[in-house]
């Protein structure tokens, strides 16, 4: 199920929230929880009822594992537990490798050695990636014996929460499971329900209004490669930059609203990564879940920047090999991830000279490599980035193909136009409409700040925001597409 649909917003959300609290106002705490779980497998297994199967196995052998980590700390028998831990890693692994990796293992075999292996074509189950990592962490810290005195009914909650499940945040065992078992969280709050609301409305307007509308213009760019200008090309990489920025961290703010409606807290995944000024600073922004999580459970392990500069530098690239690899199952990720962990290494290296240029030379260095590198992310083929990297770096024109200019157009605006007798003010030929959106998203997500960072105050004001917002995003709804995370 999609967050930007009516099915969810109409029906899904609302009788959820309220048949959850209800049920805890005549104290069936259990039944609240099992109510939770039920409602988040129907969201995850919509579309494609055989999910439910998948995740459902891999929570109760998680458990199981996690249960049998726990046990044998208490009996001092520490190289089982590490075995055991070893193991349930291993399988969780290698659970995502099938999913997500073994055609573009067997591609790449038939490729190097002329087989003909046949591809399953198997269909990747839905925020596979995130929920593996999110259990994975959790095997880890049974074996630290973290996770002590939790039912099976609270770890599968805690997989299996809809607002995060299919992509993000990445939450960890102490930050969730412990807010289901608050008694004081178990009451609706207006405050929560508020602020839930708003920032469900701020990420649909991010994804529907913006993000998608960027799509438009991106899926264009991809479309008709051969014929772009320079121009054209430079449009399509910044655009993409601002897609996936807007799609994504829109989903995370729905994700982080919706669960303010439960009386939760999720984590903030996503602090305005575009006004960083350092690779290492972007990181520090961008996909935060994410970062935490391999900082934690592969950088730390591996033995971090505690081993000399060279073992640091090494640890680094692997980190960002395996976020490369996360991402998807195409050389494209590899690079991409290999391109950020050598901007990473670099900026460490020579982190004195970094300082000393500029913040604004900084920052347009930072936002262009990035760009250039989401370009990849962005691609089909390594071939089809390069057709792209080259219109740029031929500068053949400098002119904008027609097609382009229309790519930004917001019906709600043309039908407005229509309305106020302002048809042809705005031409699409003149680019007007494209400008002045790129402008407004660039103001958006450079000069402002973003949904979480600012205090939100419940009055008339951000009542009018709420309303506009959902009023705006529910009529577009037309034409619904995917988060581009789900693909990942």
């Amino acid at each position: 199920m999609l967050f930007n649909s009516y099915i969810f917003i109409l029906f899904f959300l609302p009788l959820c929230v309220a048949m959850y609290f209800l049920l805890y106002y005549f104290r069936m705490g259990k039944a609240a929880r099992l109510w939770l779980l039920g409602m988040s497998l129907w969201f995850y297994g919509y579309f494609n009822p055989s999910y439910v199967l998948i995740i459902c196995g891999s929570i109760v052998v998680n458990f199981i594992i996690s249960q049998f980590l726990l046990r044998q700390r208490r009996l001092g028998r520490a190289r089982t537990a590490a075995a055991g831990m070893a193991a349930g890693v291993c399988l969780n692994i290698a659970l995502l490798f099938y999913f997500k990796y073994f055609d573009f293992f067997l591609e790449n075999i038939n490729a190097v050695f002329h087989t003909d292996f046949a591809l399953r074509n198997i269909v990747l189950p839905l925020g596979i990636s995130f929920f593996t990592f999110q259990q994975i962490s959790y095997v880890v810290d049974s074996y630290r014996g973290e996770t002590a005195g939790y039912s099976l009914l609270d770890y599968a909650v805690f997989v299996s929460f809809f607002p995060q499940l299919v992509a993000g945040p990445i939450v960890l065992h102490d930050e969730l499971i412990p807010q289901l078992r608050d008694e004081e969280r178990h009451r609706p709050d207006a405050y929560c329900l508020a602020r839930g609301l708003y920032l469900f409305a701020a990420g649909l307007f991010k994804k529907v209004i913006v993000a998608d509308t960027l799509g438009n213009l991106v899926a264009l760019g991809f479309g008709g490669l051969e014929i772009l200008t320079t121009v054209d090309a430079l449009l399509v990489i910044f655009a993409f930059a601002l897609q996936l920025y807007f799609d994504f961290s829109g989903y995370s703010d729905m994700a982080v609203g919706i669960a303010s409606m439960f009386h939760i807290t999720l984590p903030m995944n996503f602090n305005s990564p575009y006004k960083a000024r350092s690779i290492l600073e972007f990181w520090d922004r961008w996909h935060m879940t994410l970062t935490r999580f391999l900082r934690r459970y592969i950088y730390f392990p591996l033995g971090g920047s505690r081993k000399g500069r060279l073992r640091t530098y090494g640890n680094i690239m692997i980190v960002f090999l395996v976020s490369g690899f996360w991402h998807g199952a195409n050389w494209t990720f590899v690079v991409w991830g290999l391109l950020h962990g050598l901007a990473e290494v670099l900026t460490r290296r020579f982190r004195n000279t970094w300082d000393r240029i500029p913040g604004v030379i900084q920052w347009f260095l930072t936002f262009g490599f990035v760009s250039f590198a989401f370009l990849i992310f962005r691609a089909g083929s390594l071939e089809q980035a390069y057709i792209m990297f080259r219109k740029v770096a031929k500068l053949e024109s400098f002119q904008i193909t027609p097609v382009m200019l229309e790519g930004l157009t917001l019906p709600e605006v043309m039908h407005l136009e229509e309305l106020l007798h302002l048809d042809g003010l705005l031409d699409g030929r003149y680019g007007l409409h494209l400008w002045i959106f790129l402008a407004a998203v660039l103001f958006a997500a450079l000069g402002t700040k973003n949904c979480q960072e600012k205090a939100f105050v419940c009055n008339k004001r951000s009542l009018a925001a709420t309303v506009g917002m959902l009023f705006w995003t529910i009529i577009s709804l037309s034409g619904i597409s995917t988060f581009l995370y789900f693909n990942f």
